[in-house]
């Protein structure tokens, strides 16, 4: 495995060094110019997802839950879904498949996460990450020389580490996936991912509120 660069895993160890004990916050937070959405940007009720490239209850979430809740709630315009980068180790993996997804443009960015997602158990047996990260890029029309530009751009990875850093501190995230429905926090079981239930049952109680 050759490695993903010096500068990539120079520059995130920044970020995997973010030690900071946080509490809950219940304030509602608009999207920005920065997120990436899927849905209904006038919906009443926004879901946004705090995940990481890395994280494996991400993974699960999206492989087995959210085929189910992008039917049921985005396809149907109910929901504006906001997808939140953020860094778990290991970080270098999360940062390169992150900037790799904005690399392939807004309209190919969930195909690359996705792609990301159902590959991350074959990164982590073989450890082969960066082979596999190279074969997702190519997948989303990116030469070897584009995918190795992309994924140690330092001004993009310092604009990555900016907004993990801002949600830790504003947004009070400490852990991935968390989700927060119209400002209001749904964590799963035993800190893994929440199940499609809980999240019908925070939809209902903001969609009555926002009525």
């Amino acid at each position: 495995m050759r490695p993903l660069t010096r500068r990539l895993l120079t520059a995130v160890a920044l970020t995997a060094s973010l030690g900071v004990a946080l509490a809950g916050c219940d304030k509602k937070e608009a999207a920005t110019a920065d997120d990436m959405s899927l849905g209904n940007p006038a919906a009443k009720v926004t879901v946004i997802e705090y995940a990481s490239a890395s994280c494996s209850h991400c993974a699960r979430w999206n492989n087995d839950v959210f085929p189910a809740f992008k039917s049921k709630y985005i396809d149907t315009g109910k929901v504006n879904y906001v997808y939140r980068e953020f860094l778990t180790p290991p970080v270098q993996v999360a940062a390169a498949s992150f900037l790799l997804a904005r690399c392939a443009g807004k309209d190919k960015y969930f195909q690359v996460i996705d792609s990301v997602y159902h590959s991350q158990e074959e990164m982590f047996t073989t450890g082969d990450f960066r082979g596999v990260l190279l074969r997702v890029g190519q997948s989303a029309g990116l030469s070897e020389d584009q995918f190795n530009a992309c994924v140690s751009d330092e001004k993009n990875l310092k604009a990555l580490n900016a907004r993990v850093e801002k949600y830790a501190r504003d947004a009070k995230i400490t852990g991935t996936p968390t989700f927060v429905v119209n400002g209001k926090k749904v964590n799963g079981e035993d800190g893994g991912e929440a199940s499609l239930a809980q999240l019908d049952a925070a939809i209902a109680e903001a969609e009555a509120k926002a009525k």
